[in-house]
């Protein structure tokens, strides 16, 4: 069973705010696959560019972004008490840093960088060398992944989505209104579709699913299923 396992790869890809990553670890805790949250890593690039002075009015230092990149340290560590999987830059706890309104407004910026997105695809495809791995993010199946077993694309209305996050944003006590939080959702969009290297785009052989009107429990149950029959029906 685990020759079986090893290697089977799972691309979960889709816009932002369809809940690729809170589904991906529901299958993958389900499945007992590994989950990789590469939509994570963009985010704590993201904050170190902050935290480093490297973008200014809407525009990245590559130069420098690309010189710390090499000795930049990403780490995913379970919370058993929390439940989830929390994210680590250099060492430190950044897991509310990477998901507040700040870093979510820059991310699409730098991970539109093919100097970022080099070394991010290169740690990646090292993270799911072993095992069975779930990973999700805009260009798994499309670039990091061509060859995955499995490809999903998830889609939801823009109006969906900026709900979703809006409730998230106030539970966590940030200070937004929903048309902020709407214009930041459509300016993603366009950024992840229209960037140069690795656009966002649903690949001929990736399952779409619109969960805008699924449960999640509906979402991981259909998704489950379409994993396991091409699972078993490995030699």
């Amino acid at each position: 069973m685990e020759k079986k396992r090893k290697g089977f790869i799972v691309a979960v890809d889709g816009y932002s705010s369809t809940g690729k990553s809170t589904v991906s670890k529901l299958l993958a805790a389900r499945l007992g696959f590994t989950y990789i949250d590469t939509g994570a890593m963009y985010r704590v690039v993201t904050l170190k560019a902050l935290r480093e002075g490297v973008i200014h009015d809407g525009v990245v230092d590559e130069e420098r972004l690309g010189s710390l990149l090499p000795a930049l340290k990403i780490g995913f560590l379970y919370n058993e008490g929390k439940k989830r999987y929390e994210s680590y830059l250099d060492g430190e706890l950044v897991e509310d840093m990477i998901r507040g309104m700040e870093v979510s407004d820059k991310v699409s910026l730098i991970a539109a960088l093919p100097v970022v997105r080099k070394v991010l695809v290169e740690k990646q495809r090292e993270m799911a060398k072993e095992g069975a791995v779930i990973m999700d993010g805009r260009d798994i199946g499309s670039v990091v992944f061509p060859d995955a077993d499995v490809k999903f694309f998830l889609t939801a209305s823009s109006e969906v989505r900026a709900e979703r996050r809006y409730r998230e944003l106030l539970a966590k006590g940030e200070t937004v209104t929903f048309d902020e939080v709407r214009a930041n959702v459509e300016k993603r969009d366009y950024i992840d579709e229209h960037r140069a290297v690795s656009p966002l785009r649903k690949v001929p052989d990736a399952v779409e699913i619109d969960n805008g009107n699924l449960t999640i429990d509906e979402e991981v149950r259909e998704m489950a299923a379409i994993i396991m029959r091409k699972y078993e029906s490995r030699d």
